[in-house]
């Protein structure tokens, strides 16, 4: 009979129906997969600082336990820092070679340079180099500024207790496109005990690998976050974490 519905079709009511269950079970299903997105990303993060302290180690023990400085001299149109040469220019625009990084031997190609928590495709994000640099710091505190010798890793009082790298990034308001009224964010290189460049990227938490190898969440230094650009959480931490004496 013409009136009669089609054996297997569905009605527009049990099509409602069937959305609205699929529309429950993704608002119940996705802060779970938020959840284990941020965990796996955490967990990652770990393993690329683990690397870096072990390749950090490798370093002393082939430098009789002298650790290597955050900066050095320009030359050939840039600079050299601890992950590689940047080249000198306009920002986003500057060619970094990672192979002249103080690890890259130990670590060899790219990957743990880039913690997954940082969204490089954040229109707040302004990039130093032609694309991501590094999203870790150095302890600042283990660079001797020349002309005083590397510092030397025998001298550091309580390794288990002193950070070497650590989720970084700052508050730029001073190099175009950043001002004032427009702050961005971007990577940052070094941790110091007066900068705010740590970045607690892990839910409130940063990772930090400390100078006998270890990793562990780390929270900021109470009054130390960077208010001026709401929804990234950048701080300090505690100083004595810092400290190599």
């Amino acid at each position: 009979m013409w009136g009669r519905r089609s054996v297997g079709a569905f009605t527009l009511v049990e099509l409602l129906v069937v959305m609205a269950i699929i529309g429950v079970l993704a608002a119940l299903l996705l802060p779970a997969l938020r959840i284990a997105t941020r965990s796996a990303q955490r967990v990652r993060c770990v393993g690329n600082l683990r690397q870096l302290g072990i390749a950090a180690q490798l370093y002393w023990g082939d430098q009789g336990g002298r650790t290597f400085r955050w900066k050095g001299e320009a030359s050939n149109g840039g600079r050299w820092f601890w992950f590689g040469w940047l080249q000198t220019g306009r920002e986003g625009e500057r060619r970094l070679d990672r192979t002249q990084g103080a690890l890259y031997s130990y670590l060899g190609g790219d990957g743990i340079e880039v913690c997954p928590a940082m969204d490089y495709t954040s229109r707040k994000l302004k990039l130093k180099a032609t694309g991501a640099a590094y999203g870790y710091g150095y302890n600042i505190e283990l660079s001797a500024e020349p002309p005083e010798p590397p510092v030397d890793t025998t001298g550091i009082r309580s390794p288990e207790r002193t950070v070497l790298f650590a989720d970084a990034a700052q508050v730029n308001v001073f190099q175009f496109p950043a001002s004032p009224d427009n702050p961005l964010l971007e990577e940052f290189y070094y941790l110091s005990q007066t900068e705010a460049t740590v970045h607690f990227r892990h839910g409130r938490n940063a990772n930090a690998v400390f100078c006998d190898g270890h990793v562990q969440l780390e929270m900021p230094l109470p009054g130390s976050l960077d208010t001026r650009l709401p929804g990234e959480v950048i701080g300090r931490l505690h100083p004595q974490s810092l400290a190599i004496r």
